[in-house]
Parts: structure tokens; C-alpha cells; sequence
């Protein structure tokens, strides 16, 4: 079995983890990424076996705007101390992979610069999709070219062009033969030409075994990029979406019709999946959930679900990060380890124990899923022969299944054994727990002890009675199709309507949801 399938990922964005100023001034170098070195025991702490760090080299801004694929980012230090890191990571047992940003570059590379240089005469002219002279742009080129996402600091390059795609290949090469990392991940995968992700999966067979291609793929069907001919694996964005509304909503249903999904396709089994609950890209997963106490269940699923999981830094501590003005800048903090390690925090005594867990259980690296209890507020599980229980009720929960033999809890070290052919299992409020075979020789779990986080307050009393609406009903009184429309005429005194904005609103049928949307308009 490859590595990177019995791995836990942790995910540093460098630039942001260190403090980095948000422009490059392209001085001399500043040795931030060696401040990075004392994570590295904390990764083992966690029982994170491989790290996803980036975007690492030299760019305008935010790393994704790359100016030199071959130079560390300035900010961070020199290309000796990103060599240095991995040896240091490697040396801990920790595989390493980077951000690849390959569908576009930005404005101070090489090849843009010479094509603002020289315009019709540069020889990269054609390294850039679709240059236009009759065009212009914000920044007055007196051209146009495509972009990523509209935004053209991030200008597209022709990835058809043999030119382009060898620079790109060669430039894998040269990460492996100097900094000797394990993989990549593709950065905005969904939107890359199949020929070059089809040779960049040969130049992976090539440069290292188990190399690992990860791409970044929000919608669509996983299965166009994560193949035998393109990318191992891709972000599970379905899933994401599935762990958190889950809860939000009370509906167990909507994550394993999500897990079934997947399966009926191939995933979990053909491929494992990159599952995650935040990144650098979407808020973190304390703050998106309404009630904290669901942080313990939805950590459970995310180590226990089909697919590889991973963290994103600072979420192990239960850190708040929210979009603020269309920013992703408190995404991407600066933390200081010395004190957020310092102090008493039930969240990263969980998350250790749910590492050590996952590390010890070959079955919830590749042990088939079977579904075995689900309403919308309870969900049991197995994969081989570990068992999964969560609950997202403000109240106990009661599970009884049909199974055979005794089980150990390897979160609360509580013992249950079947009897008549039935194993009843009990949960707390909002609570989760991985079942182990109780059996000689299996592995020794100590309990957590863990306090009881608090419920969720009572609405401030001007949000318990909600003002009439148009229909002449309150919010609460209101059915989903009315709810649907209030929400629809909130966005549309706004601004215009678009499709995607009536979509959203139509595949939303959560009563919980729209409440707390159509809540959020003031």
C-alpha cells in the first residue's frame, strides 16, 4: 500500500504560518521557513506522517502568483533552507509535498515580463493563452490575455504549448532532485489540460515511486482527474461541505449519502480521496459550525471516512478564521506553537488521540465501509472490523447493532459486549467514538478526559421573536419553499440575480440552513 494512503496530512500555508509581509519586496532573503523546524515534533505529536506546505516559491503576493518556480520565496529564506526542511521532515519519518502552480503565473515572471517587453516580438508570446494587441487591461499593457478566476494578476499559460509543458516538467524534476520531495499538489487542477496532467503523471512514475499527484478540484466528478492516467487523488470539497452542514443541520443523511455516492463511483476504494474540514481557501471548521461541541464528531468522521484525512494548521487548537471583507488573510495566521502548545486545549488532546488511533488501525486506512445505523441525528459505521458511532443530538443517543463479540472505546476505554446477538453502544450529546475489537494483542488506546464543552447560547432575546415577514408569517413559521423565497428576495434587494445564486438557494431544502441565512441579511 502506498504511503500516502495510510497517511495523515497536516497543511502549512508558509507565507501566512510565519508572518511574511503581504508584498514581496524581493530583497535579500529573510530565513522565516526556519522557524518552521520545532512543527516538525508537532507533527509526530499528532501522528501526522506527511505535509502538505505551500505555495514556497518566489511571487508578488500570495504565493499563487508565481514570479521564479525555482527560487524559495524570499520572504521565506533561500533555497538551502527549504532543502534543509525536508531533510529535517524526512528525517522524522514525514513525507513532504508542495503547491505546483501551473495553470498561470504572475506578472513578474520571466515570460510576462519579456511579453510586455517586446509585445508582438517576444519569443513567450505563445506561452500565454490567448494574447490579444486590440485588448487592454487594469493595468494598461495595451493587451489582453486569459486569466485565472478574472483576476489578471494571475495571467494563464498555454499548457498545449511543448515549450511551456517541458519547462513545467523540468521544473518537477529539478523540486525532486534538489529538495527531494514525495508529491504535489496541483493548484486549481480542475481547470488544467488533460494532456499535460496525463504527462505530468508519467514524469511522476519517473522521478520517484510513490509519487504523489493531488490535485485541487471543487466540483465535478472526481474521477475525470483522479485516475490511472492523471492525479492519484483530488480535494474532497463534497465531503467538506457534507461534515459541517451535517451537523449544522441535524442531517446525518446528506454525509452518507455523500460516502455512498462516492462509493457507488470508485472512490474510497479505486481512490482515495483528499478529505479535509478547512484550508487556506474556506473558513475554519470552529467557526463554521453553530454548535462547537460538534467539533468532536465531525473529527471523528474525517478520521474514519473513506479517503486520506488531513489538518490544517492552528485548526487542532480550535482557532476561529472567518472571510472578512472578501480577505483571506485571518485564514492564514500567524501562530506562535510555544504558546498555543502552552496551555490546556481539549480540541488538541482529541485530534492526538484521533492521530494515534488512525495510525494504529489499518482498517481505516482500507477497510471496506459498511453503513449500519443512520438517522438524522445518529450515524454507525464500519470499516473492516473497527466500528464508528457519532451523534450530533443535544441529547445521549442509543445505537443497537447486530454484531457479534466485545468492543473496547478507544476514546472513552468504555467496554461493551454483545449479547443475544446485539451490541449496544451509548453516546453522549454530540459526541463520537471508534470502537476497537476487544481482543489480545490490538492496540492500547488511553481514554481521553476530556470536559464537556458548553451547549450553544439561547438567541439574544430580539432574535427569539422574529418580525413578520411579507407572507404575514414569522421566519420560524415559515415552510422551506418560503424560506427559499425570503432568502431569494434578500439577495436580490442586494444586487442582481444571478443563475448560480438561484441554484444555490434551490439545492439548499435544509429548514435549519435557510433559517440561519435568511437570518443573516440585516
Amino acid at each position: 500500500m502506498p504511503w500516502y494512503e495510510q497517511s495523515v496530512f497536516y497543511h502549512i500555508y508558509p507565507l501566512g504560518l510565519t508572518g511574511a509581509p503581504r508584498e514581496n519586496p524581493f530583497g535579500e532573503p529573510v530565513h522565516r521557513l526556519r522557524e518552521l523546524f520545532p512543527w516538525i515534533a508537532h507533527l509526530k505529536s499528532l501522528h501526522c506522517s506527511a505535509l502538505y506546505i505551500g505555495p514556497l516559491f518566489q511571487s508578488s503576493t500570495h504565493g499563487y502568483d508565481t514570479a521564479d518556480y525555482r527560487l524559495l520565496d524570499t520572504r521565506l529564506g533561500t533555497n538551502e533552507d527549504l532543502t534543509d526542511f525536508v531533510e529535517a521532515c524526512h528525517q522524522s519519518g514525514i513525507r513532504v509535498i508542495l503547491d505546483a502552480v501551473f495553470n498561470h503565473t504572475g506578472r513578474d515572471f520571466f515570460a510576462f515580463r519579456d511579453l510586455k517587453a517586446h509585445r508582438e516580438n517576444s519569443r513567450f508570446l505563445h506561452w500565454y493563452r490567448n494574447v490579444n494587441f486590440y485588448g487592454n487591461n487594469e493595468y494598461n499593457d495595451g493587451f489582453s490575455y486569459d486569466n485565472w478566476g478574472g483576476y489578471n494578476l494571475l495571467c494563464k499559460l498555454d499548457l498545449q504549448n511543448p515549450e511551456v509543458r517541458a519547462y513545467l516538467l523540468d521544473t518537477v524534476r529539478f523540486w525532486v532532485e534538489v529538495f527531494k520531495i514525495d508529491g504535489l499538489r496541483l493548484d486549481a487542477a480542475d481547470v488544467l489540460d488533460f494532456d499535460f496532467l496525463r504527462a505530468l503523471r508519467q514524469t511522476a512514475e519517473q522521478v520517484k515511486p510513490d509519487f504523489w499527484l493531488m490535485g485541487e478540484v471543487i466540483h465535478g466528478d472526481y474521477l475525470r482527474w483522479a485516475n490511472e492516467n492523471t492525479l492519484h487523488s483530488v480535494t474532497n470539497y463534497h465531503l467538506h461541505k457534507a461534515l459541517y452542514s451535517g451537523h449544522n443541520d441535524h442531517n446525518y443523511f446528506e454525509i452518507a449519502h455523500t460516502v455512498r455516492r462516492q462509493a457507488d463511483m470508485g472512490l474510497g476504494s479505486r481512490v482515495l480521496l483528499y478529505n479535509f474540514v478547512d484550508n487556506h481557501d474556506v473558513e475554519r471548521i470552529y467557526t463554521k459550525l453553530r454548535d462547537k461541541r460538534h467539533f468532536l464528531p465531525v473529527h471523528v468522521l474525517l478520521y474514519t471516512l473513506p479517503g486520506i484525512p488531513s489538518l490544517y494548521y492552528g485548526s487542532e487548537f480550535g482557532i476561529e478564521g472567518r472571510k472578512e471583507r472578501g480577505s483571506d488573510d485571518s485564514l492564514r495566521p500567524c501562530l506562535s506553537l510555544e504558546e498555543k502548545t502552552g496551555s490546556a486545549s481539549p480540541c488538541l488532546e482529541l485530534i492526538r488521540a484521533l492521530g494515534k488511533i488512525h495510525e494504529g488501525e489499518p482498517a481505516l486506512w482500507y477497510g471496506e465501509y459498511r453503513e449500519l445505523c443512520l438517522t438524522t441525528e445518529k450515524y454507525a459505521f464500519a470499516r473492516g472490523d473497527v466500528l464508528v458511532t457519532v451523534n450530533n443530538a443535544a441529547t445521549p443517543a442509543f445505537f443497537d447493532l447486530a454484531l457479534e463479540g466485545a468492543w473496547q472505546g478507544a476514546l472513552s476505554g468504555e467496554r461493551v459486549e454483545s449479547s443475544g446477538g446485539h451490541a449496544h453502544f451509548q453516546l453522549p450529546p454530540c459526541g463520537g467514538e471508534i470502537w476497537i475489537p476487544a481482543a489480545d494483542g490490538r492496540p492500547d488506546y488511553t481514554p481521553l478526559d476530556l470536559p464537556p464543552a458548553a451547549a450553544p447560547e439561547p438567541p439574544a432575546p430580539e432574535d427569539a421573536v422574529l418580525p413578520p415577514r411579507a407572507s404575514g408569517k414569522n421566519y420560524e413559521e415559515m415552510t422551506v419553499p418560503e424560506l427559499q423565497a425570503e432568502v431569494l428576495a434578500k439577495l436580490a434587494a442586494n444586487g442582481p440575480l444571478t443563475e448560480s445564486m438561484k441554484q444555490d438557494v434551490a439545492r439548499n431544502v435544509y429548514r435549519d440552513s435557510l433559517l440561519n441565512w435568511v437570518r443573516s441579511f440585516r
